[in-house]
């Protein structure tokens, strides 16, 4: 399987000329899931490289090091968002220690020393790993991403959205696109009705259904009512989230 899918794009890439075929194989090779673990994305790393995040995030330190050192600007960016998101988070930084392992510290303004990632609650951590997949100086073409809503504080999920919705405005001349899975209502609050997509399966066939499509909910949402609301009310797919 692994010869024929690089022989496709091989073959793919030889219709560079042709514009749709270049930005599929683009599609091909750049598309990215992301699926944080926050215990692999914790603790001592071995010293190395890394301009993007894994798909677990076990390499969180040496991206934020990495931002830190060639895009100063964005790591500012995300440290400050951090502070104003979550209470007490002064700085964050990626420390070489005398092993020469790499571990994330971070500081909070009520105590003096800061702590290693290892005594950070696991919504701190997430909310900081989003905050470095989102701000990726090269968006991927394409992000997949499932239910970004584990482990953060409710209210902080229409902020994470937007970051998803300008993370994908910042792709698009790279044909950006972002697939999310969610079982938050808080979430969907904030996408627009045309971005909206759910599944149902009968009788063992699965069909998509494009939220915009339906009359009803394009009425409500007109008239000043929200998705995640909506979906509260079961007038999305006829189930509320569980």
């Amino acid at each position: 399987m692994k010869i024929e899918a690089i022989t496709v794009k091989n073959s793919i890439g030889q219709l560079r000329r042709f514009k749709a075929a270049s930005a599929f194989r683009q599609l091909l090779e750049g598309w990215h899931v992301s699926d944080f673990h926050m215990g692999a994305a914790r603790g001592e790393k071995e010293a190395g490289y890394a301009e993007h995040l894994s798909v677990s995030g076990d390499n969180l330190a040496l991206v934020a090091q990495f931002l830190y050192e060639e895009h100063k600007a964005v790591f500012d960016r995300v440290l400050q968002r951090m502070k104003e998101r979550v209470p007490g988070v002064e700085d964050i930084t990626a420390e070489q220690m005398i092993n020469g392992r790499i571990v994330l510290r971070f500081r909070d303004g009520a105590f003096e020393e800061p702590f290693i990632d290892r005594y950070v609650s696991d919504g701190t951590i997430e909310m900081f790993a989003y905050l470095l997949l989102l701000n990726d100086p090269t968006p991927h073409p394409l992000l997949c991403v499932e239910e970004p809503e584990n482990q953060l504080y409710p209210l902080l999920m229409a902020e994470l959205a937007e970051e998803f919705l300008q993370y994908s405005d910042r792709g698009r001349d790279r044909g950006g696109e972002v697939f999310v899975s969610t079982h938050s209502p808080d979430f969907l609050n904030e996408i627009p009705l045309e971005s909206i997509y759910w599944l149902e399966k009968v009788n063992g066939v699965t069909r998509i259904h494009r939220a915009r499509d339906d009359e009803l909910l394009v009425g409500l949402v007109a008239e000043g009512d929200r998705p995640g609301y909506l979906w509260c009310q079961c007038l999305i797919g006829g189930i509320a989230p569980r």
